[in-house]
């Protein structure tokens, strides 16, 4: 009894607080506390300072870093918070230098393999895995006509993709943002389980989901932010790839584009620079043209608002109130409003994270598709 309360007492059972589902398999820390206070614990005897840095030094688990303190046998602690429900970038700083966590998974964020934290919402549980029909994320390679490479796509085939083979199915493409992958949407975001549940629901269209790397260059290319092909090989290579590889629905109705952050940019870019293929767009935290004009941005796709309503189904532009891009976002959302243009605006507490952006995808998805 004494050896199950020492035990129970070292992985927190006792207090209440249990290790993160974003752990790696038998990992006692971090430790979410169930008022949402956040345990990190890391062994490094030779180490002489360790700290707790959030990804951009400021995200939900708050402004760091945050320091940690060294027990006789060199264990480091800290623990932090009340945090901000959902995932979280982090790594350590020992001694000055940028370490991951080997008690957490890694996640491509910030242009590496960093380690995060999933810290539970009691309040929502739409991104969690339930018993309900599942669908499958798939990984597609292919070759790339536009940059001469491999790529890879991820790919979510709805429930019963497999056991319907008649059935074509719309498509929705979804990109990540800056500094991350093909990976993010499914790691951190959890789109499939959003879409399993909202399916299971009867919330929304059973459609493909499609995920590529918003990083392309043309070969012999250099410089710049390394993402000048994407739309380029969106348009010519992946396009016309799922739709050979995938039961496709290829009228332009059928057809949608959104993302995050950098992805929400070039699903702009690309959706309205290419109405013809895309009826339906989405901007999650993606801010828009800088000195954004009605009449002249986006190549003046706007000018004629009765003319944009009749093409576009649906215009779909969102961003969280404490994130740095809500003030363009609003802005945005307000000329087109002034301007006429019909589009559906969502705003609501948070910062720039994967939580604000399960919302957007939450949301976002139910409107997709309809007659």
């Amino acid at each position: 009894m004494i050896r199950f309360f020492l035990a129970a007492a070292a992985l927190g059972i006792l207090s209440g607080q249990t290790p993160a589902v974003s752990n790696v398999r038998g990992a006692a820390y971090p430790q979410v506390h169930p008022d949402r206070r956040v345990t990190f614990q890391w062994k490094a005897p030779a180490a002489q300072k360790v700290q707790v840095m959030p990804g951009g030094g400021n995200n939900g688990l708050g402004k760091g870093p945050f320091e940690m303190t060294r027990s006789a046998e060199g264990v480091w602690s800290a623990t932090i918070g009340p945090v901000q429900p959902g995932f979280h970038y982090y790594w350590f700083l020992a001694d000055g230098v940028a370490v991951n966590d080997p008690n957490s998974e890694t996640y491509f964020g910030w242009a590496r393999p960093t380690s995060g934290i999933d810290v539970p919402d009691e309040r929502l549980d739409f991104y969690e895995p339930k018993d309900v029909p599942h669908g499958d994320v798939r990984m597609h390679w292919y070759r790339s006509k536009v940059t001469g490479q491999m790529r890879r796509a991820f790919v979510y085939a709805p429930p019963g993709y497999d056991a319907n083979p008649r059935t074509r199915y719309p498509v929705l493409y979804l990109q990540h943002g800056s500094g991350e992958s093909e990976r993010g949407w499914v790691a951190q975001g959890r789109m499939n389980f959003v879409l399993d549940n909202l399916l299971a629901a009867g919330k929304a269209k059973p459609m493909i989901v499609v995920m590529e790397l918003g990083y392309a260059q043309r070969p012999g290319e250099t410089g710049g932010r390394g993402n000048e092909a994407f739309g380029d090989v969106m348009m010519q290579d992946l396009i016309p790839e799922i739709d050979k590889s995938f039961r496709t629905l290829t009228d332009r109705t059928q057809r949608a584009i959104a993302g995050l952050s950098m992805g929400g940019g070039q699903a702009m870019q690309i959706g309205l620079a290419n109405l013809d293929r895309f009826a339906s767009i989405g901007s999650f935290s993606g801010a828009g043209a800088r000195n954004f004009d009605v009449q002249s941005s986006y190549g003046g796709v706007f000018k004629d608002a009765a003319a944009f309503n009749k093409r576009v189904k649906l215009f779909w532009v969102g961003c969280g109130r404490e994130d740095a891009l809500f003030a363009g976002s609003s802005a945005l959302h307000t000329a087109l409003d002034k301007g006429g243009v019909r589009h559906t605006w969502s705003e609501g507490p948070g910062l720039h994270d994967w939580q604000v952006w399960r919302k957007h995808l939450h949301e976002f998805a139910p409107l997709l598709f309809r007659d």
